[in-house]
């Protein structure tokens, strides 16, 4: 479960150009790779702020 096959990715990739059209998709692929970039940025902040915060909590006052 949670495995996507090639006949469940071709379908999505049908639905897809049928919702936006052919000359949408590249402005809905720019869009979703900002949004992934947007989302891993933010990961990796929350985790340089959260070492961060650890590393100065293990400091002596």
């Amino acid at each position: 479960m949670g495995h996507i096959g090639l006949a469940e990715l071709a379908v999505l990739l049908v639905v897809i150009l049928i919702l936006f059209g052919p000359g949408k998709l590249p402005e809905v692929g720019k869009a979703m790779g900002k949004a992934v970039g947007e989302f891993r940025r933010g990961l990796r902040d929350g985790a340089d702020d959260k070492s961060a915060s650890k590393s100065d909590s293990s400091k002596p006052a």
